[in-house]
C-alpha cells in the first residue's frame, strides 16, 4: 500500500492530483480547508479504488501540525508527501499595497508551513531511508511580480528551501521535488492580477507533476515557453527584467488604477 499525502487537496491542482492517484493500492491522506469539497473528493477517490483519509488540521498551529505529522509517520513515514496548500494576495485594485496582516498569513501558509513539514518529515524519511517530498513553488520564484510581492517572495523561498532539502536528503535515499507551475486554471489563479499566458487546465498539470514525481525530478516547471521566459528574467540584468515585467503587463496603470 502506497501512502500519499496531499495538502491543499481542495484546490484545483490538489483535486486533480488526488484524482490521478486514486486507484487500488494507494492510500490517500487528503488535507483541505473546504470540508464539503474535501468529502466529495474523498468519495470520488474511494469510488475508483483508493483508500482515503481526510484531515482539516490547522497547518498554522505548530502543535496540531506536528501531532498530525507524527501520526502519519507511525509506524513509518508516507511514501509521497505533496505540500501543496497555498494562498495569494495582491497590491489591490488601486495599487495601494498589501495589508501586512494578509501578507503575514500568506507567508505562514506558503513558506513557514512547507518548511515545518519539510523539517519534520525530512528527518523521519532520512531515518527510514526512503520517501518523496514535493514542494509547490511557482514560476514567480524566478523573478518577483510587482502585483504580488509577498506571493512571489514565498514561492522563491519554497524553491530555495526545496533545493537545499534535496541536497541534504538525496544521499540518504529521500527524493525532493520542487514544482514550479505557470498559470493553472483555478479560483486563485483567476483572482490574480495581470495576464495569464499559456494557461493550463489542472488535470494536465497534475499529469506532468505525477510523472515528474515518479522520476524523482529535482524540478518540475511548466509550460515551457513561460518557464523559459521567466528563467531569463532571473539571469538578465535587473533593470532589463523589471522593464520586461512591466511591458508584459504586470503593473498598475497610474492613470486609472486598472490592472493590465
Amino acid at each position: 500500500m502506497t501512502r500519499i499525502v496531499i495538502t491543499g487537496a481542495t484546490g484545483a491542482i490538489g483535486q486533480a492530483l488526488a484524482t490521478g492517484y486514486a486507484r487500488p493500492g494507494n492510500r490517500l491522506v487528503l488535507h483541505g480547508r473546504q470540508h464539503e469539497v474535501l468529502e466529495s473528493l474523498a468519495a470520488d477517490c474511494r469510488r475508483t479504488g483508493a483508500e482515503v483519509e481526510c484531515s482539516s488540521v490547522d497547518l498554522g498551529d505548530d502543535e496540531a501540525l506536528f501531532a498530525w505529522l507524527a501520526s502519519l509517520c507511525d509506524p513509518a513515514p508516507p511514501e509521497i508527501v505533496i505540500i501543496n496548500a497555498g494562498i495569494n494576495i495582491n497590491i489591490g485594485e488601486d495599487g495601494s499595497g498589501e495589508q501586512w496582516e494578509d501578507a503575514s498569513r500568506l507567508l505562514e501558509i506558503n513558506l513557514r508551513v512547507p518548511m515545518a513539514m519539510g523539517n519534520f518529515l525530512g528527518k523521519r524519511m532520512r531515518a527510514a531511508g526512503r520517501g518523496q517530498l514535493v514542494l509547490m513553488s511557482s514560476l514567480a520564484a524566478y523573478h518577483g511580480l510587482p502585483v504580488t510581492p509577498s506571493y512571489s517572495a514565498s514561492k522563491a523561498g519554497v524553491k530555495a528551501y526545496g533545493e537545499a532539502l534535496r541536497g541534504w536528503l538525496a544521499p540518504h535515499g529521500v527524493g525532493v521535488t520542487v514544482v514550479m507551475p505557470g498559470y493553472v486554471s483555478s479560483k486563485m489563479c483567476h483572482e490574480m492580477p495581470g495576464p495569464k499566458p499559456f494557461l493550463w487546465q489542472p488535470e494536465r498539470a497534475a499529469r506532468v507533476i505525477s510523472r515528474g514525481i515518479e522520476k524523482d525530478r529535482a524540478r518540475i516547471s511548466f509550460p515551457f515557453p513561460l518557464d523559459f521566459g521567466c528563467w531569463w528574467l532571473a539571469v538578465l540584468p535587473a533593470a532589463i527584467s523589471q522593464h520586461l515585467v512591466k511591458w508584459f503587463g504586470y503593473h498598475i496603470d497610474p492613470d486609472d488604477g486598472a490592472k493590465r
